[in-house]
């Protein structure tokens, strides 16, 4: 029997201060909340979820893994994420149909062109 999905765990300076962020960004909903740890999701039932860990220190480099967002509207989406604190970064994507973001702790993630029809 295959494994199931349960989430993807990010490392942050302040894990409830980013988990926020995120949740308000995706329209989640925290499940599980310590000091350490927190824990968003879609729904309290729907998998996966985004685990947010401590680690002290601070990231230095591209990650190797990220979040790719799929807007209705990727310019309002931008506009509005940056608004929220995200800031536009280049990791050698040259001209692309795509915008790379960072989140406040420097995270890389994408804002793609417009759902497709």
């Amino acid at each position: 029997m295959p494994s199931q999905w349960e989430q993807i765990v990010v490392d942050a300076e302040d894990p409830a201060r980013l988990a926020r962020w995120w949740s308000e960004a995706l329209g989640y909903v925290i499940v599980h909340e310590q000091p350490d740890e927190v824990e968003i999701r879609r729904s309290r039932e729907e998998l996966p979820g985004l685990l947010f860990g401590v680690a002290p220190e601070a990231k230095t480099v591209k990650n190797r893994l990220h979040i790719d967002l799929r807007p209705d509207d990727q310019e309002a989406e931008v506009e509005r994420l940056v608004n929220m604190g995200a800031r536009h970064v280049d990791v050698g994507q040259g001209e692309v149909s795509w915008v790379v973001l960072a989140d406040p702790e420097g995270n890389e993630f994408c804002v793609l062109s417009s759902k497709r029809e």
